[in-house]
């Protein structure tokens, strides 16, 4: 995995661009997909895998939660962490995610979760 490769997928375009430009500022190499297909088809050719991945779940056509399914149930992408980012808590919770991000997105949260997955990412190599 690498240390600083984040992974976004999020449908809202500005919502995307914020977070990326934010983590970009902070060092991060970001790759972003619209819904959670084009999520899954990135993090199936992106080498070496990224630290985190920040997930919306209210997408259209393939939310959140298809994601989860097949993320979960592959086993070249079943071990990349989930950040899971949401106005719904509770509902992100019971999906038992990695981390959850409740939107709207605190800054200090998020920067908090990613550093702590690219710490746990630099200290497996």
């Amino acid at each position: 995995m690498a240390a600083k490769k984040i992974v976004i997928i999020e449908d809202d375009a500005d919502t995307k661009e914020a977070l990326r430009d934010i983590l970009e500022s902070r060092g991060y190499e970001v790759y972003t997909a619209s819904d959670g297909a084009d999520g899954l088809e990135l993090l199936r050719r992106l080498q070496p895998r990224p630290c985190l991945v920040v997930l919306d779940l209210m997408m259209p056509n393939f939310n959140g939660w298809d994601f989860l399914d097949v993320q979960r149930n592959d086993p070249n992408l079943c071990t990349l962490p989930v950040a899971v980012c949401s106005a719904y808590v509770e509902s992100a919770k019971a999906i038992r995610p990695n981390a959850v991000i409740p939107k709207p997105i605190q800054l200090p949260l998020l920067l908090k979760t990613v550093e702590k997955y690219s710490s746990l990412a630099a200290k497996l190599h």
